[in-house]
């Protein structure tokens, strides 16, 4: 009894495509083996179903019904096809799913099917022609009845196959077999650095070395004895041990000589013995064991796979062996594999021996005498798509010999700058005097609002005679799918006049999907009239009216193409609903016809039927006429005039690639405003360039058709008329053609009725060169590179998968490829025009384009006149207030050679906007703390930019300007700060004297030539950082000032998780030193773009930013009104002047402690005892170390001194001065100053607080006082304090001038160092806040909290000590397993401690007067802020300051409904007793209020 599928199998779950062809299955017969190891299923349909599906179903039946039982299912289907079949038709479409069948039976088969020749002379009869060989001959018969099973059995056909062997052609490929064979050992030897002489010569030596082998294996062991000695390595005593000796072979490194066959480290999946691998070394790392021993770990590939090495070695062996075996070297192992005891990883140990080879890699050379030119290329900015860098892919066409590269990344061009590098003089790979050229560009999203609503608009009027039709067909491609019904609508002055509706009889099967969508089947065709017949009829019907449809170019495509094949007239006038629907509704998103109907209030009952879409947009067309009227449109030239496209259509319609070129400067800037406008004016999920806008910018600028996804390959698809043809291609500057392989996608796509063949790609290919030579346009053959070599595509393919791409695993070979190889792809157009499209064309291209810098060279630096003038008056005015009338010498020399150096190299323009910036800041009520450098400078003090006084330590009267530089007194003091000094009244009238200076030289910032690019970062309040960049605005005016843009790439942990996930999800295992490997080339690729935290690039007036630049919103927002530069801003930052305003917490702290104390921080002193003794103890807090768990210290919450591991630094120093504490701040901030530097020499007694190198002006003044030339000590410092460490010369003065060792020794493990001019500003504002830390404590915690408290929890800090105790100990007990916002909460919890401890106490939250982010001193105690409670973030919290203001609260449901607070901060709320007497409902209230 036959059954449902789903009637046999129920719960049987699939995927839902599958799903949809079971649906119509019917089960005929199930049976089983007597062992019941096999069952087999009959089925039957009316459809053919794909193996592909059908093998999907065996694997899930398997898996669902019989799972963990050793079952095969085999499923054998019967198709009943409808009578449009016949075999040839039914072999197109039924082809790719023999092959998977035959693939999955038996290669030789699946080969020989692919090679076949099948006609079909009759409808029942095929021709099968097989090439003659052995093969065939033996394998014919199985293929015959194969193909016997499927057309008679599996379908009821009626076939006769007649076989015929055929004398096959000499491979091309065997052709240059011999010549490819020669060039690779020619790739071989280049890599091996060897000629063949040098090869023979080298073999000759291998021959000698095994002869004396062979010769030692015969000798006795007293010979042995002395050739050991002779091969003894220089340097050791003695013979060494345990087997590491010197062999006679010199390319052995350790152990002995080997031979053998190598393995694929693929190969290797589990413990196989001793095994002989070669593979690059990847990295390697040496740590030491105990009994002076070290274990040597390095990872090393073979490019299938790889493994790790562990080598155990004695402490004396390693520097022979890491002399060789180092990164990237090439070796051959002999080793054990073993499964790691730490790791559980499968490694390779007990080497028993180790030596070089060459590199094995197969490297491919363009030996071509004349070289193509690759102009479409992908880097690592190309959204998510191309793996490779820019600069690797200018070195390879660079070694090819290619003369330039085009870059051309999607919509972007941030690879620029990487590419301009190539030429550096430092770490570059193209001489900057060669003739190569880099061709920049972009694979731009072009979108085509050139074109009408009206095609062949011949002024008709609306109110003439329209013929809205639609058509249904069995795919998407005139040229090989057919249409099966057409419906069309007459209307006549915006009336419905007539109808016409016909089936149409394809002679072909209509495809399941169509009949999915259209429900039109076989049986409703198959008695219809045929194209042939209808098509006359249908243009009777449209005689002399304009035709109307629905995306029109799709329908009048089939009508044009069956009229071109009849004969008939293929010039018509076409309106397209779309358009029209795109500029009367223009608030739509979509177009499709369901929406547009709905939209204008038009019914549509069944649509995707030809009659009914076509009477739909007939109503929807007459409305449409009704609106343009109100417009004053009444012909359809008008409608093409007026219709223009709008942005907001722009966003909405189609994109096509196109390659678009800078010719020269010109074309640069005209390229960069492109950029700039698809990002800021027509991005919708990627940058659109409407060719609209390409036209007026198209000078000094090539534009190419691109590939499968620009707009004339498209059009050739859809199969669009010959006038659209010449229109898009009169467009473009050249058009472009790619190897088959880039397209080969298509032939898979079910969806695509055109190709289905690599002859149907030919063809396009061909038709494109055609096109070329018609018009006149240079074609040009390129290989869209993505990824290098082919090896490479795994990255991609990763990348995508990762991103969610259902194709990833189907890379396209997307390589760079040489011109032999582009030459052999191309070989079909004939070898003339191969060359022609490959060299000859592509160089043409390459010609027209000027060498040119993407980047500007030249410095661009605002203009605000009179800022020379300017700054000189301001800063000697500030130092007559400060020193008097006549300055002191040291003063007024300083400052005269600042202001000389800084005028003269142009820097002036600089300080002034620092100055501006700042005094804003200073007025509008914040302090602005210096960052860098700039704090060296006095003319920085003196113009109020910075508070750090530079100059050396001196008294300063502040009442008769007396000062005192020079006494014995100060002297001694030199080299610390100025408040270190005792307190002096002044000798002349008797005032308490100022204590200033901090002496810091000059040089520090702009260096002993005054041409170091000044740096100044200043530090704003966070609450203030908004205000200081809109008055950048000020300043410079409006569109002069940019956020600074950043790249964000993909990071390795990232990559990582790609790889790894990629692996696990396809089941694969992989060791973790090869996911590594793949995540190297993973990383760096751009996902996305940000601004620079306070960053502002300034423009000068009268210069457009797309000179240098383009710029564009960060993370492309639409709705963001920040504009950022386009390029990483480093890249641009030596042309335009960038300011640094960032945003910090210490003036946004001292801010809050001046508003609720009243006193001003400016005048805290810089020299309080009881201050510096929190570095010390916590007797200023009035306290002991036991109340607060231990701590030692009093400067919990101190900014850069309050973390474990600072205050360990002045557990350690002992500090007793304000200096020291700048010193410690500079050695905190460095890498590498403290930890296993500065921490060691001062335990070993080798150095002091004072004399170790803390900050990077210690290094210039401790070398230039022993003698070093002070430009020589500049340009030390610099290279240390960028850890660039030593160079040999250096040491060598150094040296000479007896600098001790471990200073030097200390330099050179310096990898960054703070400026002591930085350090100064960091520790004023710390001991400012630390100064109300002693003398204003609740002032000072509730300022904490508020601004610096990252973790803060009513709940758990505000109940009392002995609630905070009990959850700080059981966080501590949970150690590293605890979370990182418990992490967080620690160091809150901490100085809530300290605060309990000093007697101070909160007061619950009152809902009524608590701030929403701000504690409050209410009575003596703390109220804690609303978003104190957890959960309660700080828009919840200000919505409920807000809603208290506008009453009480009637209930906790009256709380929830005004401040929209959720629920469960709600019932916490309710726990800690914050809502007191509140109800939950005011439903109580109301009541009483009836019962009164």
């Amino acid at each position: 009894m036959e059954k449902d599928f789903f009637d046999v199998f129920p719960n049987l779950k699939v995927k839902e495509q599958l799903k949809e062809w079971l649906e119509m299955v019917t089960v005929t017969k199930v049976s089983c083996n007597p062992d019941k190891t096999r069952l087999w299923i009959y089925i039957k349909s009316d459809r053919w179903i794909h193996k592909k599906f059908i093998f999907a179903l065996e694997e899930q039946i398997e898996r669902q019904c019989f799972q963990g039982i050793d079952i095969q299912v085999k499923v054998i289907e019967r198709f009943y096809l409808s009578r449009q079949y016949t075999p040839n038709n039914f072999l197109e479409v039924y082809h790719s799913s023999m092959e998977l069948e035959l693939k999955n039976y038996n290669m030789l088969e699946y080969n020989l099917f692919k090679r076949a020749e099948i006609y079909f002379p009759e409808e029942d009869k095929m021709e099968l022609k097989l090439p003659d060989s052995v093969i065939s001959r033996e394998k014919s018969e199985i293929l015959v009845e194969y193909l016997q099973k499927v057309f008679c059995e599996r379908c009821g056909m009626n076939l006769k196959i007649d076989l015929e062997f055929v004398e096959a052609e000499e491979s091309k490929y065997r052709k240059n077999a011999a010549l490819q064979i020669r060039q690779e050992v020619a790739n071989v030897l280049r890599h091996a650095k060897l000629t063949p002489e040098e090869n023979t010569q080298k073999k000759e030596e291998e021959a000698t070395t095994r002869n004396k082998k062979e010769d030692k294996k015969s000798s006795d062991s007293k010979q042995k004895q002395g050739q050991k000695k002779a091969f003894e390595k220089k340097g050791f005593q003695g013979d060494y041990k345990g087997g590491f000796r010197k062999d006679s072979n010199p390319d052995v490194i350790y152990g002995r000589d080997f031979e053998g066959e190598t393995i694929d480290l693929s190969s290797i999946t589990g413990e196989m013995g001793e095994v002989i691998i070669r593979g690059q070394v990847m990295d390697v790392e040496a740590r030491e064991i105990r009994n002076e021993k070290t274990i040597l770990i390095f990872p090393i590939t073979d490019f299938t796979d790889s493994i790790v090495i562990k080598m155990f070695l004695r402490n004396e062996q390693v520097p022979e062996i890491t002399a060789e075996l180092k990164k990237g070297a090439f070796l051959k192992f002999k080793g054990v594999t073993t499964i790691d005891r730490f790791d559980s990883e499968l490694t390779v140990g007990s080497i028993s021996g180790i030596k070089k080879i060459a590199d094995f890699r197969s490297s491919r050379m363009d030996t071509s005498p004349q070289k193509r030119v690759e102009l479409h290329c992908h880097t690592k900015m190309s959204d998510m798509d191309g793996v490779t860098e820019a600069k690797a892919l200018v070195r390879r066409a660079y070694e090819w010999g290619h003369k330039a590269i085009a870059i051309t990344d999607h919509g972007v061009v941030q690879a620029f700058p990487e590419a301009n590098h190539c030429f550096d003089a430092w770490g570059g790979c193209v001489p900057k005097d060669s003739d190569f050229k880099v061709l920049y560009g972009m694979e731009a999203y072009l979108v085509d609002d050139m074109k009408g609503i009206v095609t062949n608009s011949k002024g008709q009027s609306m109110k003439g005679k329209f013929v809205v039709f639609d058509i249904e067909t069995t795919g998407f491609s005139p040229l090989t799918c057919q249409i099966i019904e057409i419906g069309a609508v007459r209307v006549e002055n915006g009336q419905i006049t007539d109808r016409f509706s016909t089936f149409v009889n394809p002679k072909v099967p209509i495809p399941f999907r169509i009949e999915q969508l259209t429900s039109i089947n076989d049986a409703m065709v198959m008695d219809a009239p045929d194209i042939e017949t209808i098509l006359p009829q249908f243009l009777t019907f449209c005689e002399g009216a304009v035709m109307v449809a629905h995306n029109a170019d799709f329908d009048m495509s089939f009508i044009i193409e069956n009229c071109k094949r009849q004969g008939l007239p293929q010039e018509y006038t076409y309106v397209d609903t779309v358009g029209m629907a795109r500029f009367l509704l223009p608030a739509l998103n979509r177009f499709k016809l369901d929406t547009v109907a709905k939209a204008v209030g038009v019914s549509l009952d069944h649509h995707h039927r030809a009659v009914d879409d076509a009477a739909c947009t007939a109503e929807i067309f007459v409305r449409f006429v009704e609106m343009l009227k109100e417009r004053d449109i009444f012909d359809v030239d008008t409608l093409n005039a007026q219709g223009n496209v709008s942005v907001d259509t722009i966003k909405k319609l189609p994109t096509y690639h196109a390659i678009i070129l800078a010719r020269n400067e010109t074309g640069r800037i005209n390229l960069y405003k492109l950029v700039s406008q698809s990002h800021l004016k027509y991005y919708r999920r990627r940058p659109r360039v409407p060719k609209s806008l390409f036209l007026k910018l198209r000078d000094g600028l090539l534009i190419g058709s691109a590939c499968e996804a620009g707009e004339l390959y498209q059009a050739l698809l859809r199969n669009a008329p010959e006038q659209e043809i010449a229109r898009l291609v009169d467009f473009y500057d050249y058009l472009e053609i790619q190897p088959l392989g880039n397209n080969a996608f298509m032939i898979a796509d079910e969806k695509n009725d055109r190709v289905n063949s690599n002859e149907d790609l030919i063809e396009l290919n061909k038709k494109i060169v055609k096109l070329g030579d018609q018009f006149k346009k240079p074609v040009v053959a390129t290989c869209d590179v993505h990824f290098m070599d082919p090896e490479d595509e795994i990255y991609r393919r990763i990348i995508m998968a990762g991103n969610g791409f259902s194709d990833a695993d189907n890379q396209a070979p997307l390589y760079l490829r040489t011109t032999e190889e582009m030459l052999e792809e191309f070989s079909y157009l004939g070898s003339e025009k191969a060359e022609e499209v490959v060299i000859t064309n592509t160089n043409k291209i390459a010609d027209m384009i000027e060498k040119i810098s993407p980047i500007h060279p030249d410095k661009y630096p605002p203009v605000i006149e009179n800022s020379d003038q300017d700054l000189k008056d301001i800063c000697f005015n500030k130092a007559h207030e400060m020193y008097g009338e006549t300055l002191p010498k040291i003063v007024e020399d300083r400052l005269n050679r600042e202001l000389n150096s800084i005028i003269s190299n142009g820097y002036a323009v600089m300080y002034i906007i620092a100055q501006k910036l700042v005094w804003k800041s200073n007025e509008d009520g914040y302090l602005v703390g210096s960052r860098g450098s700039v704090g060296s400078s006095l003319a920085a003090t003196m113009s109020g930019i910075t508070e750090v006084n530079p100059l050396p330590p001196h008294y300063l009267c502040p009442e008769c300007k007396y000062s005192d530089f020079d006494s014995p007194e100060v002297k001694k003091f030199g080299g610390m700060a100025g408040c270190d000094m005792p307190d002096k009244v002044c000798p002349k009238c008797g005032a308490k004297m100022l204590k200033e200076g901090f002496d810091i030289p000059f040089e520090t910032f702009l260096g002993f030539k005054g041409d170091k690019e000044p740096d100044i970062d200043l530090n704003f309040s966070g609450e203030y950082q908004a205000n200081a960049h809109r008055y950048t605005e000020v300043i410079f005016g409006k569109g002069q000032t940019f956020k600074a843009g950043t790249i964000g790439t993909l990071a390795e942990k990232t990559a990582f998780g790609y790889v790894k996930n990629y692996y696990e999800e396809r089941g694969q295992h992989k060791r973790y030193c090869e996911i590594n490997r793949i995540v190297q080339g993973c990383t760096g690729i751009r996902r996305t773009t940000g601004q620079h935290p306070g960053g502002i690039i300034v423009l000068p007036v009268g210069e457009e930013i797309e000179k240098f630049t383009p710029v564009q919103h960060p993370a492309n927002d639409e709705n963001s009104d920040i504009i950022t530069t386009h390029f990483d801003y480093h890249s641009i930052d030596g042309n335009l002047l960038k300011l640094d305003i960032l945003g910090h917490d210490d003036p946004t702290m001292i801010r809050m402690l001046e508003d609720l104390t009243g006193l001003s921080a400016r005048d805290v002193p810089l020299d309080s005892k009881e201050v510096m003794s929190l570095f010390a103890g916590t007797d200023a807090l009035g306290i002991k170390p036991e109340d607060i768990e231990g701590c030692k210290l009093g400067c919990l919450g101190i900014p850069e001194f309050g973390t474990d591991f600072a205050m360990q630094m002045l557990i350690d120093t002992k500090p007793k001065y304000f200096s020291d504490l700048v010193r410690i701040a500079g050695l905190s901030h460095g890498t590498d100053v403290w930890l296993g530097n500065a921490q060691t020499l001062i335990e070993e007694g080798k150095a002091t607080i004072s004399t170790a190198i803390c900050t990077r002006d210690d290094i210039m003044i401790y070398l230039i006082s022993m003698g070093v030339e002070s430009s020589l000590a500049f340009t030390i410092m610099e290279a240390v304090r960028k850890g660039k460490g030593l160079r040999d010369e250096w040491e060598a003065t150094m040296r000479e001038h007896n600098v001790p060792e471990w200073y030097i020794w200390s330099c050179k493990k310096i990898k960054y160092m703070f400026p002591k001019a930085h350090a100064a500003a960091y520790v004023m504002m710390a001991w400012r806040i630390a100064w109300f830390k002693v003398f204003r404590p609740l002032a000072y915690y509730a300022a904490f909290f508020s601004i610096r408290a990252t973790a803060f929890s009513y709940e758990t800090m505000c109940m009392g000590r002995d609630r905070l105790d009990f959850y700080l100990s059981e966080i501590r007990k949970k150690g590293d397993e605890a979370s990182k916002k418990e992490q967080d909460s620690i160091r809150d919890m901490r100085i809530v401690q300290e605060m309990y401890a000093r007697g101070l106490e909160f007061m619950p939250i009152d809902l009524y007067r608590a701030k929403a982010n701000r504690f409050q001193i209410i009575d003596g105690k703390l109220m804690p802020s609303l978003n104190s409670i957890d959960g309660m973030g700080d828009k919840a919290a200000e919505a409920v300051v807000d809603a208290a203001k506008n009453g009480k609260f009637l209930s906790k449901d009256d709380f929830r409904d005004r401040t929209k607070v959720s629920k469960t901060v709600i019932d916490l709320m309710d726990d800690l007793g914050i809502f007191g007497d509140i109800p939950q409902s005011n439903q109580f209230s109301l009541f009483d209020n009836v019962l009164v």
